[in-house]
């Protein structure tokens, strides 16, 4: 186990150190000002110097990120067994779904601001509001999908449609559901640091918007490489999550 996690971790790990590398050397090299692309170097000192800033900003963004995206888990899972239990329902409902999908988050954040007021709980709405339609899509998907043949035979055993649900169609759809999920750990994360910019709830899209305005793009950079870090382990739990609930039964997983 520990070979395979060597195995799949030392390939990224080596594009990002010479990736790091060929940029500081880039930048050093070329003489690009630092305002304008700062050093890998810089950038990791700025975290360290930075951190008594960084720190509690990051601490509230992954708090919204992670409030919008339990959220959109639970709710997209839930709208989409409604919109699979007919045909009609689906047909009548699933368009307003592609609304959260089309909107503009920026758009709609000043009337987020005025509904729900200042502070974490706007970040977090905003955050459900742009993860929760690729979970509703491919649960959807996944229910939609089942294989004809275990449907009739299930209906052949006179089973009722709840167990049906939850012996059946989520079972099945569960690789679906985690597709979704993994889309949508990683646009909370984008939903909470646009509401940041409208909304001063103290995380890092508020710390970034400061920095952009003291030219200090390296605690800018900063706090993007913070931000994609969330994401990634957003990613990640939910990748260790589908490996679990997976491994004996989907090939996927299988190997993994």
């Amino acid at each position: 186990m520990k070979g395979a996690t060597l195995k799949a971790v030392w390939p990224p790990a080596t594009v990002l150190v010479a990736s790091a590398v060929a940029v500081e050397a880039l930048v050093r090299v070329g003489g690009v000002p630092a305002w304008l692309l700062p050093t890998p170097w810089a950038v990791t000192q700025a975290v360290w110097t930075q951190w008594d800033q960084l720190g509690p900003a990051l601490g509230r963004t992954v708090l919204a990120t992670l409030m919008g995206f339990f959220a959109s888990g639970l709710v997209g899972v839930a709208v989409a067994v409604a919109l699979s239990s007919s045909r009609w329902v689906q047909r009548a409902f699933y368009p307003y779904a592609i609304f959260f999908q089309t909107v503009p988050i920026v758009a709609i954040a000043p009337l987020l601001v005025i509904w729900f007021g200042y502070g974490l709980r706007t970040v977090a709405v905003a955050s459900f509001i742009v993860a929760v339609f690729p979970v509703v899509a491919n649960t959807l998907n996944g229910l939609l999908s089942v294989d004809p043949a275990l449907r009739d035979l299930f209906r052949l055993y006179q089973a009722s449609r709840w167990d049906a649900l939850w012996k059946l169609h989520l079972p099945a759809a569960l690789p679906q559901v985690f597709t979704g999920l993994r889309i949508a750990g990683g646009l909370a994360v984008i939903g909470a640091i646009v509401a940041e910019f409208f909304v001063a709830s103290g995380g890092l899209g508020v710390v970034m918007q400061a920095a952009m305005r003291q030219n200090r793009t390296e605690v800018v950079f900063a706090a993007i490489a913070l931000a994609s870090a969330v994401g990634l382990s957003l990613l990640w739990a939910v990748n260790a999550a589908a490996h679990l609930a997976l491994r004996h039964w989907s090939a996927s997983e299988q190997g993994g």
